[in-house]
């Protein structure tokens, strides 16, 4: 496999400070990060990003969390590993990931289900790290970057 060019970020150098500083921020918001590398892992399932896909279990599995944690974020419904707080943001994470799949991409049930978990910043800091990994997503699958060539 080979990739179509370097990371986009890479190319455009003033893009990555913006996007690290934009991590940064949701990382002090006080979302668990376990629960943001969840995110950041089931959005980039659904956008079928291997990059991601590959590293985001590495940073899960040198925070602590267990095998079948990780490997279960595909079938979360389905799966006891998960707290209400959690299975929340990852119902969060598909809808917003999912923006174009239905009529009302993020419906109220998923929005409140959220809000009893999240305070506003938290939200905020939710929103926004999907948004950031669907930006990390795009950009690693438009351009085909190998998974496996950057380890966290």
């Amino acid at each position: 496999m080979q990739s179509r060019m370097k990371n986009p970020a890479f190319v455009l150098e003033e893009t990555m400070p913006i996007l690290q500083s934009l991590a940064a921020v949701i990382q002090k918001s006080g979302v668990p990060e376990t629960t943001l590398e969840l995110v950041a892992l089931r959005a980039s399932q659904i956008n079928g990003c291997s990059v991601c896909v590959d590293g985001h279990p590495r940073i899960l599995k040198k925070k602590g969390v267990s095998d079948e944690r990780i490997h279960a974020v595909a079938a979360w419904r389905d799966m006891p590993y998960f707290d209400e707080a959690e299975r929340a943001a990852l119902a969060l994470t598909e809808s917003v990931t999912r923006l174009a799949d239905r009529e009302d991409p993020v419906p109220d049930s998923v929005w409140n289900a959220a809000k009893k978990h999240y305070d506003e910043r938290q939200l905020a800091a939710l929103v926004f790290a999907i948004a950031n990994i669907n930006v990390w997503n795009r950009l690693n699958v438009a351009t085909r970057q190998v998974a496996g060539v950057w380890k966290p």
